[in-house]
């Protein structure tokens, strides 16, 4: 019972890489994983459901893919190097793909959202601990919302994939431009405590202002 439901995960999250989210039917998820098609109610009720326990199964194996990756960040070009490496394997297994069709899915059928929004999070909450660790004592650090930044971090590398599509050389741009912006925080961190101070004293009345 057990190896079914496996297959029947791991058949769903094939379909949505090779068919998109409009074509995942029980019959095509049945289809993928070599089962019976009435196995897919049995086993999960309804296709939905059976979607939404494919991407957190898949979120759960592919975070932990990359776990020991994001402990070894030590600074934000690292996190943009490694948020590029995981971009490009992960849209070469399609594994991308997936969580753009889940999202774009989510829009159409609310029930598929809060699934989705937690396989998102898995995500988050690993980029999220990179970039407390490494604003950690920069000038950024009192001023950043580190959960927020963690947010949008992440959907900036899913929304990548969507813009890749249709614009390769602008998605290029893009992640240029983040490792543009990583560089000037580090070139910002290395001037010394003077210009850090000055630093602080603009933001603290920006912020105000």
């Amino acid at each position: 019972m057990g190896d079914t439901r496996t297959r029947l995960l791991e058949g769903a999250l094939e379909t949505l890489r090779t068919q998109g989210i409009a074509g995942a039917s029980a019959r095509a998820i049945a289809g993928s994983a070599g089962v019976n098609q009435a196995l897919v109610f049995y086993h999960f009720g309804t296709v939905d459901d059976l979607l939404a326990a494919a991407l957190q199964y898949g979120s759960e194996q592919r975070v932990t893919v990359y776990r020991a990756r994001f402990s070894a960040v030590t600074s934000l070009k690292e996190l943009l190097d490694l948020g590029r490496s995981l971009h490009a394997e992960e849209r070469e297994a399609g594994n991308l793909a997936v969580l753009a069709q889940m999202l774009a899915g989510s829009q159409m059928e609310g029930k598929l959202a809060p699934a989705t929004a937690a396989g998102f999070g898995m995500w988050v909450t690993e980029v999220e601990g990179v970039l407390q660790r490494v604003l950690a004592g920069t000038p950024l650090a009192e001023f950043v919302d580190v959960a927020g930044l963690a947010r949008a971090t992440a959907a900036a590398f899913v929304g990548l994939e969507l813009y890749d599509g249709v614009d390769r050389d602008g998605a290029q741009r893009a992640f240029d431009s983040l490792e543009q912006l990583a560089g000037l925080v580090t070139v910002l961190d290395d001037m010394g405590p003077l210009v850090r101070r000055t630093v602080r004293s603009r933001l603290r009345r920006a912020n105000s202002g």
